[in-house]
């Protein structure tokens, strides 16, 4: 399946996103998040204050520039897995993919840099928070298809939820997120050990 051809005006919406998303995020890791103002993130990205609000409804928008991506991501964790995957599975290797992969680190020195940025800095850590408990319906509708349900049920909604709360369970130093993930998985398939 091919990708939509995007015209010239989505085209240039899409680079001065990026651009905004760049420079915001070069000038953060440069001089971490409180100490750049919006006005400079414009000027960097050549653009007007006005612009980047078109584009990021706040500052914190910009260092998640991704959000629609990985609630596809989220749900496609779900959709998109291996005939006979169990569910639960796949979400686990989800959030430990994109959480606990320590070799992405390695791979990526900036992404140890950006991981350190949104949990060290409150307003982002928050916002981050926020971010991923909006996934949370399209989550819950994605598991209740894929179940054959016509809606979500309690324990879909629940599930999805918790799901989408794993961020918040990480964003302490020190905390091993592989660790946490397993523990997590845990419960939910074999419950409280009394």
């Amino acid at each position: 399946m091919t990708a939509p051809v995007l015209g010239r005006r989505e085209r240039k919406k899409a680079a001065t996103r990026k651009a905004l998303a760049d420079a915001a995020l070069a000038l953060f890791l440069e001089r971490g998040f409180d100490q750049v103002t919006v006005a400079e993130i414009a000027e960097a990205a050549d653009v007007s204050v006005t612009t980047l609000f078109k584009h990021f409804p706040s500052k914190e928008a910009l260092v998640f520039d991704e959000d629609s991506a990985q609630e596809a991501e989220l749900v496609a964790a779900v959709r998109d897995r291996d005939p006979g995957a169990p569910l639960l599975d796949a979400l686990q290797a989800f959030l430990v993919a994109r959480f606990a992969d320590a070799d992405s680190v390695l791979r990526d020195p900036d992404l140890a840099r950006f991981r350190e940025l949104a949990s060290s800095t409150p307003s982002v850590r928050e916002y981050g928070r926020r971010m991923w408990v909006r996934h949370e319906d399209a989550l819950a509708r994605a598991i209740a298809e894929d179940l054959g349900l016509d809606g979500p049920t309690a324990a879909v909604r629940v599930l999805a939820h918790v799901v989408t709360d794993v961020p918040a369970l990480l964003h302490d130093p020190g905390v091993d997120a592989r660790e946490q993930i397993d523990a997590l998985f845990a419960l939910v398939r074999d419950g409280w050990p009394l």
